[in-house]
């Protein structure tokens, strides 16, 4: 079974891709940011799969790709094309070459005209095909920098793409108005600079008069996706929290396993960390007990009291299942506080795993 996943940048408007092989656990990311590498590599390891490689479909101009940094993190190899002359890459990737992840593969192909290095990923049934810029919905990327050419995209772009079957669902790189998916059919007949009777004459024209400004980032993000995304020894990298040992999970909800709590509560250290506890008083004396030293503050008085804890110290939420500590996090994160982590599975994972209660029925 094909897993999928289309992901979003919202400072971007960039799409992030990631499919796997269910049966291997495999994956592959395509255009991958560097801002939200936390996120994509959460997800992975919800979904259960191991990334072997990062796609990107060419040399971004507004935004860093998270291919270097997923790789530090994954060891997943970095692909992306031999046009580019991108450092870093493990493999450079030109038309007819195919990338396997599990039983499964994508197919390669150049589809050059916004960049002299794009790519078009294309999956192995022929049912889905990512496009990054040379195809957008119901548009297409510029070509007027980084060896763009309209003549050269015009004939990508019929040659490569609009020849796919009609049912084949076109996934681009980018949308600025929500739009998440179109299909070949689609943009023959709609794209009103690729589609119609629009021929090769008027989609330059159309091209060459467009008058966009550069886009903010270009200046820092094309060196370093020319790095793919190493950063230079003057950038900072995303900072993870030293305090304990947190996973970050795909709601973006920092985690602490209930033996990394234990070993803190039991050990020198036990002093720093807040335990609050946010269920209801008569769950907290209830058969599955509290966690010694834990402090009672109801989920529907945590903002109203959330004072009364310091916020140079870290604190852990602690319910029943995890749902409503999550929620405290979130609470607590807007009142000011940055040193935060919810109980993983609540009190049930922490009787569950013989963890030390107060109050609590063997």
């Amino acid at each position: 079974m094909l897993v999928f996943r289309q992901l979003f940048d919202l400072q971007s408007s960039t799409y992030t891709y990631l499919l796997g092989d269910a049966a291997s656990g495999e994956a592959l990311i395509i255009d991958p940011v560097f801002e939200n590498v936390r996120r994509d590599t959460a997800l992975l390891r919800e979904l259960g799969l191991r990334l072997v490689a990062t796609l990107d479909t060419h040399v971004h101009a507004d935004h860093v790709t998270g291919a270097w940094l997923l790789k530090s993190r994954c060891g997943s190899r970095i692909m992306l094309a031999e046009a580019s002359a991108a450092a870093n890459a493990d493999r450079l990737l030109k038309q007819g070459d195919t990338v396997g992840f599990g039983s499964r593969h994508l197919e390669v192909r150049a589809t050059p005209g916004h960049t002299s290095g794009c790519l078009s990923y294309l999956l192995d049934d022929r049912s889905m095909v990512f496009t990054g810029d040379s195809l957008l919905i119901r548009g297409c990327g510029r070509t007027d920098f980084q060896q763009g050419s309209a003549a050269l995209l015009y004939q990508s772009v019929h040659e490569q793409i609009l020849s796919l079957p009609d049912d084949c669902l076109i996934y681009p790189g980018h949308d600025y108005r929500g739009l998440t998916v179109t299909s070949v059919a689609e943009e023959k007949r709609f794209n009103p600079r690729l589609g119609g009777d629009i021929n090769a004459a008027d989609f330059a024209g159309y091209m060459n008069n467009l008058g966009l400004p550069h886009p903010k980032l270009m200046d820092q993000a094309v060196p370093a996706n020319l790095r793919c995304g190493q950063p230079d020894a003057s950038a900072a990298m995303p900072q993870e929290p030293s305090w304990a040992p947190l996973t970050c999970n795909f709601g973006g909800i920092w985690e602490i396993q209930p033996a990394a709590l234990e070993e803190h509560i039991a050990g020198s250290r036990a002093a720093e960390i807040q335990v609050i506890d946010v269920r209801e008083p008569v769950e907290f004396t209830d058969a599955l007990g509290h966690i010694r030293g834990a402090r009672l503050l109801p989920l529907s008085q945590l903002s109203a009291h959330s004072d009364q804890l310091d916020k140079a110290r870290p604190v852990v939420t602690v319910c029943r299942s995890g749902a409503r500590s999550a929620q405290a996090t979130v609470l607590l994160q807007k009142a000011g506080f940055t040193l935060l982590a919810n109980l993983a599975g609540g009190m049930l994972r922490w009787r569950a795993e013989a963890m030390p209660v107060e109050q609590g029925a063997d």
